[in-house]
């Protein structure tokens, strides 16, 4: 195991001659074997040591004796400890979260914050039998290539020095070496998913090839380098598509649909935004043939006029998107709004009958990327039709004689300070239906 490890960390670069390592010490045997060996490199690479242990106070006095246990251990190679006592089954409660995932986010903040103190890096023991268990776990997920490349050796300061070794040779490190360390009942039971892989599968794929874990790191170490090449081929994609309206259309629709899914995944991490599969699928979909996708309740992915972009709705004054996040109807400001789209000839078969039809119609084509329906704001401006003037809201208003407690509750379609239509006086001369419009949005007001 240690020649393993320590060809693991020069072949990633993990350390250097001087560093301060911060490693996560849960008392098992992975991460006691990890400080053993860390602090035998202690003298030859001048390194500094320290280590974290997360009490996640799920079982009871077990939980306390693995904080004993880290106590002693450390005490014993001079190492500082620091821990945390986390009530996680609260917390997870509170976070609407499973236990699994809440207790690794108070871990890794935890560490996070202890590190950035020390000016360390941090060490985890996860191990190949970790990665072989996380691929399969992402496998049954449904996870594209990026989580079957499962868990990187190195990302941002964290280090994972173990990971091309397998339990059973971190179990007989442990043996060779006379290190004791602790064994949580938790990982013996079927109650997690990660546990019946470990349990339940893994040895049965060990029937058919021994080597399992070694093959898996094999496997995710050559599809990794896949992956980052088809994300750098992403990068230099969206670098040519970009333009001061978004993203061109032309390019993305050239790309190989790969490059084309790996693009859009980097648009949307810009925006903290993780896609899931159907995002994806819609996305792609929207590409080709026009349209918006909500990815979040603040954030969605427009495709229109040519331009390809991600957008954030505006808050305040009872904003909404609407046909460009796939609704047609809502309710804002206790009046309910139904959009349609109709083409020339059902337009003029309309007019006929519907007066007010031309003054709530907009040249569809001509439409901003990402409109909102809001109240007016101060410095809101309109181009007033036939006019070829330009004029803040509030003054068209007062000149309509619209009375002034009516003001506020009128509904206008706003593209930031520019008003695109404004309720029961019209469409802004942008955008009126003329002899070029081949398509029109039609807003209807109700209340």
């Amino acid at each position: 195991m240690k020649e393993k490890a320590f060809c693991t960390i020069r072949k990633y670069h993990m350390l250097s001659d001087g560093d301060t390592v911060l490693v996560g010490l849960s008392g098992g045997a992975d991460s006691c074997a990890l400080l053993h060996f860390l602090v035998s490199l202690r003298e030859t690479m001048h390194l500094t040591i320290a280590a974290c242990h997360v009490n996640h106070m799920l079982r009871g006095s077990e939980a306390d004796r693995d904080e004993h246990f880290a106590e002693k251990i450390c005490q014993s190679c001079g190492v500082k400890l620091y821990i945390l006592h986390a009530d996680v089954k609260a917390e997870a409660l509170r976070q609407k979260q499973s236990t699994e995932q809440c207790g690794r986010e108070i871990r890794y903040a935890f560490f996070a914050e202890t590190a950035e103190t020390l000016h360390a890096k941090i060490a985890t023991a996860h191990t190949a039998s970790d990665n072989a268990e996380t691929v399969l776990f992402n496998l049954t997920r449904g996870s594209g290539a990026a989580g079957l490349c499962g868990i990187p050796p190195v990302r941002d300061n964290i280090i994972r020095p173990l990971i091309e070794c397998t339990r059973t040779e971190i179990e007989g490190y442990c043996q060779a070496n006379g290190l004791l360390y602790m064994t949580d009942s938790t990982n013996l039971t079927e109650e997690y998913t990660r546990n019946r892989i470990r349990l339940e599968v893994i040895p049965v794929l060990k029937t058919i090839n021994p080597n399992f874990e070694s093959a898996v790191s094999g496997m995710t170490q050559r599809l990794k380098q896949t992956v980052d090449f088809i994300g750098q081929c992403a990068e230099n994609a969206l670098k040519q598509a970009e333009t001061d309206k978004g993203y061109s259309l032309a390019v993305l629709q050239s790309l190989d649909e790969a490059i084309l899914v790996q693009a859009i995944r980097i648009l949307c991490q810009k925006y903290h935004v993780t896609p899931e599969a159907k995002h994806i699928a819609l996305m792609r979909k929207i590409v080709y043939g026009g349209g918006a996708v909500e990815l979040t309740e603040n954030i969605f992915a427009v495709c229109r006029q040519g331009f390809f972009r991600i957008a954030v709705r505006e808050h305040g004054n009872f904003m909404q998107t609407a046909v460009w996040n796939g609704q047609h109807s809502m309710e804002i400001h206790n009046k309910k709004i139904s959009l349609s789209e109709i083409n020339m000839d059902e337009f003029h078969k309309r007019k006929k009958i519907d007066k007010m039809l031309f003054h709530n119609s907009l040249d569809y084509d001509t439409i901003p990327l990402s409109p909102v329906f809001r109240t007016r704001r101060t410095g809101d401006r309109f181009c007033v039709p036939k006019r070829h003037i330009t004029k803040s809201v509030k003054k068209l208003l007062i000149e309509l004689k619209i009375p002034q407690e009516k003001r506020d509750s009128l509904l206008v379609l706003a593209d930031g300070s520019e008003i695109l239509w404004i309720e029961e006086i019209g469409v802004s001369e942008k955008l009126c239906v003329g002899a070029k419009t081949q398509k029109v949005l039609v807003i209807d007001v109700k209340g």
